[in-house]
């Protein structure tokens, strides 16, 4: 299986430049003037224009709203050094919500991009989630 991660944005060109500056992530394929695709991370990051105020399928009641906003969906960036990580995204356009806060897992900042999508910028110590974890049970 391989996941895709897609944001929505208002303003490709925007988008584009944010997360390239934010996340040293460069642009790999266009698709026309709907999306771009963004390689240098685990994962690909696509950027989708989809206008303010658009639904996002026939059942949704709520339209697309790029003003700060809630999903328990969002994205974790996972760095070597998290105040260089924080400085870059902060002038790139992002919002710092909250400070970099210390775990015994590492370090984490939370944060908004400028089209109102939450992420975190995450620095790991040595153990990682190791630190904190214990084995997941399967039940088949």
């Amino acid at each position: 299986m391989e996941i895709l991660v897609n944001i929505d944005v208002d303003d490709l060109a925007r988008a584009e430049r944010f997360y390239c500056r934010a996340f040293n992530l460069r642009p790999l394929r266009r698709f026309g003037t709907g999306g771009v695709e963004l390689v240098g991370a685990s994962a690909c990051l696509y950027l989708l224009h989809k206008p303010a105020g658009s639904r996002p399928a026939r059942a949704a009641t709520q339209p697309r709203d790029y003003s700060r906003h809630w999903t328990p969906v969002h994205l974790d960036f996972v760095v070597e050094d998290a105040d260089a990580a924080v400085a870059r995204a902060v002038a790139a356009g992002a919002v710092l919500e909250d400070p970099i806060q210390s775990h015994p897992w590492g370090r984490i900042a939370h944060l908004a991009d400028p089209f109102g999508h939450g992420l975190c910028i995450l620095q790991f110590t040595a153990e990682g989630y190791d630190a904190i974890a214990t084995p997941a049970v399967h039940n088949p």
